[in-house]
């Protein structure tokens, strides 16, 4: 059974020591203020610098894919090595770079004809998508094979959820997830929208009056999934995602251990350059999916 390397495409965000303990590689996505210079997530440009930028000046910043050829270039040395190549990309629904990968990875086998190389789609973002790569390095350390981690994936993939809100519509409504007038709407009367991300869709929940009782409402949306589906804590991991307000997601975070009976145990996933994006400063939500070995 030949070893396979883990690989993902930036919109992950899964913390960096995560990242280097698992020894996963991501492969990262592009981002621009001024549709001339762009800068590589993560390598050129930090989330904290991302952030100032977006709040102190009047731009709205655009990202960009992995191309193939960056694909390929993360992918190619992998196989040189002998090994087999897993990645992991954002959904479909918000980009190309699933596609890209695959387009790379048709490339490589024309090089490689024994090589494997798997792409799969998260149907999530940001920590969502992280904790379910999380669960793929999990199984690779348990020495599953590629085969058997990509089967693995596919029944667990649709148990992974985001339960979210955003500060502020502004940034949703820039990007084209809703329209101007709810946008101005919202801001006006001090609306949170509460959102759940499901099968690479971004699903409206309710809108909240006030911040706080919007926090407090992501723990509602998680208690109801799992009354719902009749779904154990204990089979799942949990995760919180956060872009700026880390008093916020610690609130949160206590709330969600007191709901689950125990804590969590990674640090917070910081919403990244790419989705943060489009849900701009202020976003907060809890993440789920059900264990690998569950």
């Amino acid at each position: 059974m030949s070893e396979f390397e883990l690989f993902s495409d930036s919109s992950c965000d899964a913390p960096q020591e995560l990242i280097k303990e698992q020894n996963i590689t991501l492969v990262p996505f592009y981002v621009t203020f001024d549709q001339e210079n762009y800068f590589k997530e993560n390598t050129e440009i930090s989330n904290e610098k991302f952030y100032n930028i977006l709040t102190s000046q009047n731009v709205f910043p655009k990202t960009s894919l992995p191309s193939v050829q960056d694909y390929i270039n993360h992918f190619e040395p992998a196989i040189q090595r002998g090994h087999d190549v897993l990645c992991l990309c954002l959904t479909q629904k918000f980009s190309g770079s699933y596609q890209s990968a695959v387009n790379a990875k048709s490339i490589l086998e024309e090089k490689y004809p024994e090589a494997k190389i798997h792409i799969l789609d998260s149907i999530q973002a940001t920590a969502g998508q992280g904790i379910v790569l999380l669960q793929l390095a999990y199984m690779r350390n348990a020495g599953y094979s590629i085969e058997d981690t990509v089967k693995r994936f596919h029944e667990i993939k649709d148990t992974s959820r985001i339960m979210f809100t955003v500060d502020t519509l502004e940034y949703l409504a820039k990007g084209g997830r809703i329209g101007k007038v709810a946008s101005l709407a919202g801001t006006l009367l001090n609306i949170k929208p509460m959102i759940q991300l499901h099968d690479g869709e971004l699903i409206p929940y309710s809108n909240i009056r006030g911040r706080k009782k919007a926090l407090q409402k992501i723990l509602f949306m998680t208690e109801e999934y799992f009354k719902e589906t009749g779904e154990k804590y204990e089979d799942y991991d949990f995760c919180l995602a956060n872009a700026t307000t880390e008093e916020d997601t610690l609130y949160v975070q206590g709330l969600l251990e007191e709901l689950i009976g125990r804590k969590v145990i990674y640090p917070i996933f910081q919403i990244g350059v790419t989705i943060g994006t489009n849900t701009g400063p202020g976003a907060v939500g809890v993440c789920f999916v059900k264990k690998y070995n569950a």
